[in-house]
């Protein structure tokens, strides 16, 4: 009799994995573009950036884009510590992945607040 195959959450993560890659390809230049080179030469001020995020379209465009991005960088982390071997693959990935959990509900939180805090 014959096991079935052992289930894991892997495609979970090369699904956010490849959803970050392909915003990053699409709109991660431009965003450099646009907040690196396009804006003043002073930085954005706080009220600026709420003033913004109080569209709401533009808050669930932050919400999409800058998690995608988290998870996207974790699992080229992950991966590229698993190849050089750098611990156990379970430390590797809560590092990188909790790294990237972390962000997004930083991120989640800060949305939030600049949206509906002022």
């Amino acid at each position: 009799m014959t096991r079935p195959p052992k289930r894991t959450i892997a495609p979970i993560f090369w699904l956010l994995f490849g959803a970050g890659g392909m915003l990053s390809a699409l709109f991660g230049t431009g965003l450099v573009i646009v907040t690196g080179f396009l804006l003043p030469a002073s930085p954005p001020s706080y009220q600026a950036a709420a003033a913004i995020l109080h569209n709401p379209l533009a808050g669930l465009v932050a919400l999409a884009t800058i998690p995608l991005f988290f998870w996207h960088g974790a699992e080229r982390l992950f991966l590229t510590l698993k190849d050089m071997r750098a611990g156990p693959r379970p430390l590797l990935a809560l590092i990188s992945y909790g790294a990237a959990a972390v962000g997004t509900l930083v991120t989640i939180l800060l949305i939030f607040l600049m949206e509906f805090g002022s």
